[in-house]
């Protein structure tokens, strides 16, 4: 048996069908929504962080194969596997990893796993390098490609670099989707919780024009009486 099949089989052993079918649901798994055809068996995260933790040392090929899988639980293990790897591995390791995860893209098709590599993956990788990656990605019609281009920022703004998150956050100003509204509006309350000043500058120059989700996300640390006075202009 490969590392990739025991991987899915202690997933399976895991599984649990009530807890699947409330995940179909709370995934949004339906014809025509967002995260349409994926597939759960119903394992919580910190099961599936249990099994990542027993593989962390599993070849790139047992990972493609899980993170390829029909199965949500294996793909988001892969990832789990695959951040970790990345944080242990010296530079061309790490280069290797982020190539692997850049051609892999399409099987990180829903908000979770974009949340739990993007910035672990991408945004570690490009944090000191040029960032024009990202720019492509938020012009792609594909939505999770548009969060993993936000969600990276994530590593800069910890490292309290801003521009590229501001950035990023005004070409998705107009951006039709509310799970990219809510991705903009943690950025930049993540922003907020390090700079306030940098938040309000921004907010003061959008905030009439940004999605209210967005703008709500963004606020939602500020006293009550100043975000009520930004969400009613």
């Amino acid at each position: 048996m490969s590392k990739a099949e025991e991987i899915k089989r202690d997933l399976w052993n895991l599984a649990d069908p009530e807890r699947a079918a409330l995940c179909q649901r709370y995934f949004k798994t339906k014809k025509g929504e967002y995260g349409e055809g994926d597939q759960f068996i119903g394992v919580d995260v910190p099961g599936v962080r249990k099994v990542a933790k027993r593989y962390k040392d599993v070849s790139l090929g047992d990972v493609q194969t899980c993170v390829r899988s029909k199965i949500h639980e294996e793909r988001l293990c892969a990832l789990i596997i695959l951040a970790d790897k990345y944080v242990r591995a010296e530079e061309k390791g790490q280069e290797t990893i982020y190539n692997f995860y850049l051609k892999n893209l399409k099987y990180v098709n829903n908000w979770d796993l974009v949340d739990q590599s993007a910035s672990r993956i991408a945004g570690r990788y490009l944090l000191d390098r040029p960032k024009d990656i990202l720019y492509q990605l938020v012009k792609s019609k594909n939505i999770w490609k548009r969060r993993v281009a936000i969600i990276s920022t994530l590593n800069f703004v910890v490292n309290g670099k801003y521009a590229d998150t501001l950035k990023i956050s005004e070409l998705l100003l107009k951006d039709t989707h509310d799970l990219i509204h809510k991705a903009v509006g943690w950025m930049l309350r993540e922003i907020g919780k390090r700079d306030l000043k940098t938040e309000e500058g921004f907010l003061k120059k959008y905030y009439k024009i940004m999605p209210r989700t967005m703008l709500r996300y963004a606020i939602e640390k500020f006293p009550e009486e100043r975000r009520c006075e930004l969400l009613r202009k």
